[in-house]
């Protein structure tokens, strides 16, 4: 899946339209993307169109934003600053539970549980380039169906 998004607002709804196709199963997807590429602003979509209302801030001191939402549980992680993949047995990552979005996967290799969906973001212009692609069969679903969800609503120009 490829889509081009126009800004901020157009990133938040893609995570939106992501909310709406992900199964309440546990599910992993990485985040991959240079700094300020959208990957927090993907991640505030998907918990605003889950019914969160309050702040969205980016894991990267706190390591782990947990989320309990109606009916699941959420799990942002933000791995930029760990220095060895080692320091995510300090975390509990394998106790975690629920949807785990990744930002900067490749900082805990070996650690991690494996990707479901792995989303690349890169800044294009003004706007930002999401690319999405299936490491599991249940991703695969849920890429197909996050790509005819972002195509029905208009949301971006694939």
């Amino acid at each position: 899946m490829l889509a081009n998004l126009k800004d901020s607002a157009a990133t938040e709804s893609a995570g939106a339209a992501l909310a709406e196709v992900l199964p309440e199963a546990d599910m992993v997807i990485y985040l991959r993307g240079e700094l300020g590429a959208g990957k927090t602003t993907l991640v505030r979509g998907v918990l605003r169109a889950l019914g969160h209302r309050g702040r969205v801030p980016s894991p990267s001191y706190t390591l782990v934003e947990p989320y309990e939402l109606p009916g699941r549980s959420l799990q942002h992680l933000d791995l930029y600053r760990i220095g060895d993949p080692g320091e995510l047995s300090f975390l509990g990552v394998r106790d975690l539970s629920g949807t785990l979005f990744v930002e900067w996967p490749e900082r805990g290799e070996g650690r991690l549980p494996a990707a479901d969906l792995i989303c690349r973001l890169s800044l294009e212009g003004g706007g930002r380039r999401l690319e999405a692609e299936a490491g599991s069969p249940r991703g695969e679903e849920l890429k197909h169906k996050w790509s005819q969800r972002l195509q029905t609503q208009g949301i971006v120009g694939l």
